[in-house]
């Protein structure tokens, strides 16, 4: 059985200020996809090497050095960022979106060939989507051409696993609520990025089309959430009026071996450290 976690972090020194070294000495997942590191190389080194040392802690590596720690930074400062973290063997790693080169595109998409104990082949994906904004069109350009970029990655790693090659799994932030299950407050949100029918249509193209499945949901059934990230604004997170945005996206074969998922919403606002919660989900592979 391993672990993968997706978390976007909200700024990887803001979220090590507010306490994620306490979640780490109590996961540490095989795999942690992390969204919106924004944070410099030189100084994301120091913080994924307290990562490393809480890994071999807990005995999930022979040492600090046995944590493999993947990052790609954005080069528009202070920006998204993803990194990628894992204790299992890694074959290969690709950075970026093959297709966009624009800095505003990138630190949104990270690679990793892993290996389970059991020898078992999956390629991890994590990903940031664009957020949006329906008052300004160049953003929302800029997040219809990233979706539509990963249109065609993600036809190449459905067609990769559904012909004997490695399975895939998509781990991230994509900033879009599927259905009214996965918002609090549909009818209020449904001409804002995030919600709007032609960004909803892209996930019904993967889950149809691509064939990919959305593991949590196949896990939870058709019920309203649960949720994983709530506005700063108001009273959102105290009376959970959240969005599900954080997801894993599997293919066919991989998602069959889901047994069972986890969502770590802080007890309280204020044991936050940041403004979505981990997503954990196991795998018997």
């Amino acid at each position: 059985m391993i672990s993968i976690t997706t978390s976007n972090v909200n700024g990887i020194r803001a979220a090590k200020r507010k306490g994620i070294d306490t979640w780490v000495e109590e996961h540490t997942p095989d795999v942690w996809c992390m969204q919106e590191v924004r944070a410099p190389q030189d100084q994301l080194d120091p913080i994924y090497a307290d990562f490393a040392g809480e890994y071999a802690q807990a005995g999930k590596t022979d040492g600090e050095e046995g944590l493999t720690r993947i990052n790609e930074v954005c080069r528009v400062k202070g920006r998204a960022g993803v990194g990628l973290l894992t204790s299992l063997p890694v074959t290969a790693v690709r950075h970026g979106l093959p297709g966009l080169t624009e800095d505003v595109d990138s630190g949104r998409w990270i690679e990793a060939d892993v290996t389970t104990p059991q020898g078992y082949g999956i390629t991890v994906v994590c990903v940031y989507v664009h957020a949006g904004n329906t008052d300004d069109p160049e953003k929302m350009a800029q997040k219809y051409r990233f979706l539509d970029t990963m249109l065609v990655r993600m036809g190449q790693l459905r067609d990769e696993a559904a012909h004997g090659g490695r399975q895939a799994v998509l781990c991230g932030d994509f900033n879009i609520a599927h259905t009214e299950h996965d918002i609090a407050r549909p009818k209020a949100n449904v001409k804002h990025a995030g919600f709007l029918p032609e960004e909803r249509a892209y996930v019904d193209r993967w889950l149809g089309e691509y064939e990919f499945v959305d593991v949590m949901r196949m896990l939870a059934g058709d019920i309203q959430g649960p949720y994983t990230w709530w506005s700063q604004r108001g009273h959102a997170f105290d009376n959970n009026v959240g969005w599900r945005i954080d997801y894993q996206f599997a293919t066919p074969e991989l998602a069959e071996t889901a047994r069972g998922f986890v969502i770590d919403k802080a007890p309280s606002y204020e044991a936050r450290w940041s403004d979505h919660a981990p997503l954990t989900i196991r795998y018997d592979v």
